[in-house]
């Protein structure tokens, strides 16, 4: 199979060309967006010198040729697939052509569950996905569904929590993963998050009472919801919109990129930044084959990763933020709220009570995450 060469200078102008009719503001915006810009561009300079660096150092000509078949479920030109095509490329790039990736995106090869289980099986070594679907081979990564965990933390501290070498909550989670036959290589997230689109408006916690929300059928997500006063409600995808429209369902919650590709701002009038739950995506690799490779392989692929993550963080940031410009502009009102607000969430019984059987049924890491994100 031929591997799919993508450069990080074309998946960054794709991203950017994309999302280049949600632009507007004024010049203090455009000097942030400039010097955000810059940033992101000195980042990717230094990760690219420090791949050189690396690849001076090892001699991979010396390696037999290896390639792996990675795959994601997720929708065209989103963060998932764009961030699996870019540790590709920067594997293949790394090694020299050595170590090679043939990348097969937007559900190719299955859906997420489909993948997962391929993963584990072998018959496919890489998948990039969101973590709620890892949850049927990894229980320990229920430690997403804690609500409002990551609310009041930046994505640097988040990072440091998910990624760092010496992050304890990290240490436990990839060992989590090893007993499941997967090997972690890395979280891509931003502190962005699933928010609330509703047509009733969400200040205070008062007014989710009785609010009708389409949530996933996921049984943590729904418990939050009525912990905080409202009623969740399953519902297919392809009846959101059209029920939305006619008032069968008050409100739902995603990211504000999937409310953007879903025309949200047509049936809803605000967009409430309940921040409830981390949009973040995982990429793993099989156990089995990561211990295969040589260890200049394993270290290509990590530090693939590694760069991958510090490029695209900028990204996610910029997406979330005129994804919501996008919403705004098409006429909903924006509502945000302090830490006093998602204290006073989390206070609460029910959801003290939900935090509880979580950290049970993840023996523990729950606490550890809290207390990593607390340090």
């Amino acid at each position: 199979m031929k591997l799919r060469k993508v450069t990080a200078l074309a998946l960054t102008g794709a991203m950017v060309a994309g999302l280049a009719a949600c632009g507007g503001g004024g010049s203090a915006a455009a000097t942030t967006k400039a010097a955000e810009e810059t940033k992101a561009a000195a980042e990717s300079k230094a990760a690219e010198s420090k791949a050189d660096e690396k690849a001076a150092d090892a001699d991979y000509s010396k390696l037999d040729k290896v390639e792996l078949i990675g795959a994601d479920s997720t929708g065209k030109g989103a963060a998932g697939q764009i961030f699996g095509e870019l540790v590709a490329s920067k594997v293949d790039k790394i090694t020299g052509g050595q170590l090679t990736i043939d990348y097969h995106p937007n559900g190719e090869l299955g859906g997420d569950a489909d993948l997962l289980r391929q993963e584990q099986s072998g018959d496919i070594d890489i998948v990039v996905c969101q973590t709620a679907p890892t949850v049927s081979f990894i229980p320990e990564m229920a430690v997403f569904d804690l609500p409002m965990v990551f609310a009041k933390y930046d994505g640097d501290k988040i990072d440091q929590v998910l990624n760092g070498q010496d992050s304890k909550f990290n240490e436990q989670l990839s060992a989590a993963y090893e007993t499941a036959g997967f090997h972690k290589l890395g979280i891509l997230q931003n502190a962005t998050y699933r928010l609330t689109t509703s047509n009733k408006e969400v200040k205070t916690k008062a007014d989710f009472k009785e609010l009708k929300i389409r949530t996933m059928e996921n049984a943590n997500h729904m418990a939050f919801w009525t912990a905080i006063g409202a009623a969740p409600t399953p519902l297919a995808w392809a009846e959101v919109y059209i029920s939305l429209q006619n008032g069968t369902i008050d409100a739902e919650e995603n990211a504000a990129d999937t409310c953007v590709g879903a025309n949200f701002q047509e049936v809803q009038k605000y967009l409430a930044c309940t921040n409830h739950i981390l949009y973040a995506n995982q990429i793993s690799i099989n156990k089995d084959k990561y211990e295969s490779l040589d260890p200049a392989y394993q270290a290509a692929l990590d530090q693939a990763v590694s760069e991958a993550i510090a490029e695209m963080r900028p990204q996610l940031e910029k997406i979330d933020k005129d994804s919501k410009k996008t919403l705004t502009d098409g006429g909903m009102t924006l509502i945000e709220y302090d830490n006093a607000f998602y204290d006073e969430i989390l206070a609460l019984d029910g959801v003290k009570d939900l935090y509880k059987k979580i950290d049970g049924d993840v023996k523990g890491l729950g606490t550890t995450l809290q207390e990593s994100l607390a340090k």
